[in-house]
């Protein structure tokens, strides 16, 4: 297994079957970026792109990947950081820290979650007011 040290961005439409070893690539339309993990083993690593996940920082023609990418799943059990298409790694994670870093995303995902929902609460409330104006205006006008 030979370890990648950088990546060269790819923007895609859609992510392909077949991923070439040493390329991100970056589907803006479905907010995810993919890549063989960079380790050498071979797995496909995917990072949705959301405030509860990843953040892809462009910059001068290289990418930036955030926070770090850990592959606790993975037998490799791979963490590096991706800054501006250069990989960067990280020392192996302890049991404890790997499941504190996975409550604090699960926590970040509800919190994302009820922001989400939040906003859509404040939409329909907008919506219902301007409905019942607007009734308002057209009752008052037609009488």
């Amino acid at each position: 297994m030979t370890r990648v040290r950088n990546l060269r961005p790819q923007f895609v439409e859609f992510i392909p079957e077949k991923l070439e070893a040493g390329v991100l690539y970056i589907s803006r339309r479905y907010s995810t970026a993919t890549h063989l993990c960079c380790c050498g083993c071979g797995l496909e690593v995917v990072t949705p792109l959301n405030p509860a996940k990843w953040r892809l920082d462009e910059r001068g023609g290289t990418v930036s990947l955030k926070p770090s990418v850990g592959n606790w799943s993975f037998p490799c059990k791979s963490h590096y950081w991706i800054e501006n298409n250069q990989v960067r790694w990280a020392g192996q994670m302890s049991k404890a820290a790997i499941a504190h870093v996975k409550e604090r995303d699960r926590r970040d995902v509800e919190v994302l979650a009820q922001q989400r929902l939040g906003r859509l609460a404040r939409v329909r409330q907008k919506i219902i007011s301007l409905a019942q104006s607007t009734w308002s205006f057209v009752t008052s006008w037609w009488r």
